[in-house]
């Protein structure tokens, strides 16, 4: 019997051998899931190094990718897949992943570590850009991406409104009260940022619970993949009805208008000063904790494109102060994750006196600055790297989940060189705090592909990009890939880029701010690039991606063009080069739409489907559409936000902009039938012709004309 026990337990142990570490087995699960039976040509190992690190090398028959710990490895099999088997793994759970049958040997052993500890992903928008409606699959791969580029440093803020509710039904507050304080779900990144509140609430609460369970199964990933995803804590921002339950007198302020809303949408924000304050947050993180665990880095975000309630020195002090003090009185572990886009988006009040004060407060080392807008304005330059406190350089990237093709390789890869080179002790970390996913995954992984020793130069990374979209080399196509990254590819993201279809209509420039349409590159760069890759024969998912996004982009610019042309026709009296430049207009809208339906990337009816599908009866189905059409048309309550998250979709083009610019022509043609002008005052070009007098005074049909077209869109976005 003693014989059996023992040989029973050589046996088990020799099985806990064959299945390694922790960090191997997750390391294992990943490839299985990327790769499928390839995957067992594969081995992991884990070694020991203060600092992250992978090792390729060929072992036999098999890959053997060593690394530190899960993370590490997870980057080393990405840079297999991409540079020896040209494969491609998207961030998108629906396209394939194409894997050569006979996967090629490592000749030369490569080993690479990380330039940088931290590497941070994610913004507050995206969760609404982008992710709003994802369920477990979409978060299973774009996880497995994440881990695949290095990302060790996530912001994890779903499911905060399950914890909210325990704690607000603390303090007395009903559930009608808290579910009616919530917005809609598309809309909760502006009230995590104290931006907006009750703007199509009330949440539902099968909502709030779904939310809850797949936070818990995200968080479990990250951490298996050796993440340090980033909670929320409490930045200040309450229920108003919080003052009216709460027996002593507390110090709140309603913070400044926000994104054109009105006044029953505003925040209330609760002074860090206050008592109360130190015992909601302890409330908070008790109860996050809790639900989610914790890893001690908390992402805490006051006055984002909001007003302080105070702007000297001392004040600000006083409340990061507070903000910590009330965090580590909970957590003693706990560091602050800020992300810096205030400093950029309000540099009238956040003055370099009013940062330091601000970020000096806080103890050194103990908050960490996301220096948000890096491709645009580099603010660890101007703050002396953020006066000792340690910062992660971000690429934005985009707005708004936008399709206009923008971002810099060259420019990326030069200035994260110069912070490597200047910036001090205190960069810490690289990463991207995208607003929405857009149309360039390449960049993204080519930022993140900077915070190690061996990152491709860029003339090479095109290179490889090229050859791992298609699945083999072809010249044509890595010319195709170097004049898009050259010459198009060219500029930061703006907070408006837009094509002209996807515009408010407008006679001569643009109607707002949210839809401009200037190009960086020269158009023709864009259509020579076209029809070099038109010459190129391919099969591979992302080969068939880049040719639809390069077709799509090209017929948008024609689109100025023709605009332009039936704005010269109405100044010049022609009417039939009128009505010719709107009939070509909207055969443009056609041809896109036929590109458009070729991928899922640009589709409607996958945004309204998941939407949907977090309904558990028909009129919360009906209410999870309405929140994702408003956030992608009218965004709010006004033309403010209007058409900020613009975007090249199927479904999108044909329903909506095509019948804005419809109606316009039509209004256009109306006017100048009845010898009208067509003036716009919110227009910043167009001021009227002497063939049709004067502008003053006679804009009745251009201003009918938009309030006919907010009544489109508002019916369309299901609010009316």
């Amino acid at each position: 019997m003693k014989i059996l026990k023992l040989t029973l337990i050589l046996v088990l142990a020799a099985g806990l051998t064959a299945c390694g570490t922790k960090d191997e087995r997750q390391a294992a699960a990943l490839a299985g899931r990327v790769m499928g039976k390839q995957a067992k040509s594969i081995v992991f190992e884990q070694i020991k190094s203060d600092t992250d690190v992978y090792e390729l090398s060929q072992k036999g028959s098999k890959i053997l990718i060593k690394g530190n710990n899960a993370n590490s490895m997870a980057v080393g099999l990405n840079r297999y897949l991409q540079e020896y088997c040209l494969t491609n793994v998207s961030w998108y759970d629906f396209n394939p992943i194409e894997i050569p049958e006979f996967l090629p040997e490592i000749p030369v052993p490569v080993k690479a570590t990380a330039e940088v500890p931290d590497r941070f992903f994610l913004n507050y928008c995206t969760f609404g850009y982008t992710m709003p409606w994802w369920k477990w699959n979409q978060w299973e791969r774009f996880i497995d991406w994440m881990a695949l580029n290095g990302v060790n440093m996530p912001l994890a803020i779903t499911g905060q409104e399950a914890v909210w509710q325990k704690v607000w039904r603390k303090y007395g507050l009903t559930d009608e009260q808290i579910r009616a304080y919530f917005v809609g779900p598309a809309h909760l990144p502006w009230q995590r940022m104290c931006n907006l509140d009750r703007w199509q609430g009330p949440l539902p609460q099968s909502w709030i619970d779904g939310q809850a369970k797949l936070q818990k199964k995200i968080l479990k990933r990250e951490r298996a993949l050796n993440m340090t995803p980033v909670l929320p804590a409490f930045a200040g921002h309450v229920p108003a009805e919080l003052a009216e339950v709460t027996p002593e007198k507390i110090d709140t302020f309603r913070v400044s208008y926000w994104g054109g809303f009105a006044n029953k949408y505003r925040c209330t924000f609760l002074s860090p000063m206050d008592p109360i304050y130190a015992r909601i947050q302890k409330d908070f993180l008790q109860e996050q904790t809790k639900m989610y665990g914790t890893d001690h880095i908390y992402g805490v975000d006051p006055f984002n494109e909001v007003d302080a309630p105070f702007w000297d020195p001392e004040t600000l002090a006083k409340i990061s102060k507070g903000i910590f003090d009330s965090m580590t009185a909970v957590d003693p572990d706990a560091v602050w994750l800020q992300m810096g886009w205030l400093f950029w988006a309000d540099q009238q009040h956040w003055t370099d006196e009013n940062i330091k004060s601000y970020l000096t407060a806080v103890p050194q080392g103990r908050m960490i600055i996301l220096d948000y807008f890096c491709d645009a304005t580099q603010i660890w330059k101007r703050t002396e790297s953020f006066y000792g406190q340690p910062f992660i350089w971000c690429y934005l990237g985009n707005f708004g989940g936008m399709t206009g093709i923008e971002g810099d390789f060259h420019q990326n890869a030069e200035w994260l060189a110069e912070t490597k080179a200047n910036a001090g002790p205190g960069f810490v970390g690289l990463g991207s705090t995208l607003e929405g996913f857009g149309v360039n995954e390449a960049v993204y992984e080519h930022v993140l592909q900077q915070a190690w020793s061996n990152a491709m130069p860029v003339d090479q990374y095109i290179d490889n990009v090229a050859d791992r979209h298609l699945g083999r080399q072809d010249e044509a196509f890595r010319q195709y890939w170097h004049l898009y990254a050259d010459k198009v590819s060219v500029t930061h993201s703006k907070t408006s880029s837009s094509s002209i279809i996807c515009a408010h209509p407008n006679l001569e420039g643009f109607w707002h701010w949210t839809t401009l349409f200037n190009r960086g590159y020269d158009i023709k760069d864009l259509e020579a690039a076209l029809e070099i890759l038109e010459t190129v024969e391919g099969s591979s998912n992302y080969f068939g991606y880049d040719l639809a996004n390069a077709r799509r982009q090209v017929i948008d610019n024609k689109a100025l063009e023709v605009r332009d042309r039936f704005a010269k026709a109405y100044k010049q009296g022609n009417r039939a080069e009128m009505v010719n430049a709107s009939e070509e207009f909207l055969k443009l809208c056609d041809e896109l739409v036929s590109v458009l339906k070729t991928r899922p990337e640009f589709s409607l009816c996958d945004w309204i489907r998941d939407a949907r599908s977090w309904g558990e009866n028909p009129p919360e189905k009906d209410y999870f559409e309405m929140n994702a059409r408003t956030l992608i048309s009218v965004w709010g309550d006004s033309f403010h936000l209007s058409d900020y998250a613009n975007r090249d979709w199927d479904g999108l083009v044909e329903t909506y902009y095509k019948v804005r610019w419809r109606m316009f022509f039509d209004a256009v043609l109306a006017a100048f039938d009845a010898g009208e002008p067509f003036v716009n005052p919110k227009s910043t070009g167009y001021v009227g012709t002497s063939a049709q007098g004067s502008a003053e005074g006679v804009e009745g049909r251009a201003l009918q004309f938009d309030r006919d077209i907010w009544d489109f869109e508002c019916h369309w976005a299901h609010i009316r």
